[in-house]
């Protein structure tokens, strides 16, 4: 009710087992959307180099539960991210418009990984790096950290301050992360990621493991 959403399915999975050992309850829903002009849809991929990376939405680091938690600190402590279905309306609106009106030229959510996950997806979908600004707060916590209602947009950077102030003017957090730039991701004093690389790792994981090599 709270975001106007048709939810035609659902599914929660209590008992669940792989190779004999038990993983988390899985809860699932489907949903139904309706785009009125397939051609003022958005994808995920970069499109072009130079231009405004924005993050819409809450950015505190927020690490309970998080992969990054519990893939590198192999601790799953905390409480999970809360959920304002509120702003995540808001926010949802306000993306909707941007890709309407041709303003956004590729959107991504905010999922698993939090911030550098997401920007890796676009990177790897496009071939297309980006140049990172310092992070606002702890590195590992704004990059890692996984706040909900979060999306990553990208726009020319000549229009960049003008979605950010139309982000903030209806109470929506906006920061510009950097722009799209060259072949690799690249973090204030770290050492850059080539997107070649990244999608070498992503792509050829499962083919290697089905086949018997190392997980």
């Amino acid at each position: 009710k709270a975001l106007d959403f048709p939810v035609v399915s659902g599914n929660v999975s209590l008992y669940n087992e792989t190779n004999g050992r038990a993983i988390l309850p899985t809860p699932t829903i489907g949903g139904v959307g309706l785009i009125d002009d397939f051609t003022k849809s958005a994808t995920l991929a970069f499109k072009a180099v130079d231009e405004a990376i924005l993050l819409l939405g809450e950015a505190n680091g927020w690490l309970g539960q998080s992969l990054y938690l519990r893939e590198i600190c192999e601790r799953e402590d905390g409480a999970p991210p809360p959920v304002d279905l509120a702003a995540e309306r808001v926010t949802g609106d306000l993306v909707r418009a941007l890709i309407a009106e041709g303003i956004a030229t590729a959107v991504h959510d905010v999922s698993d990984g939090g911030l550098l996950v997401a920007l890796a997806e676009m990177a790897m979908a496009s071939g297309i790096g980006a140049e990172l600004d310092r992070a606002p707060l702890a590195a590992h916590a704004f990059w890692f950290g996984e706040e909900q209602g979060r999306y990553v947009v990208t726009v020319g950077a000549d229009v960049a301050e003008k979605v950010m102030a139309r982000a903030r003017a209806v109470g929506i957090p906006a920061r510009q992360l950097g722009l799209t730039s060259g072949d690799a991701l690249t973090l204030q004093d770290e050492r850059p990621i080539l997107v070649a690389k990244l999608r070498e790792r992503f792509e050829g994981w499962l083919p290697a493991y089905m086949a018997g090599g190392p997980a």
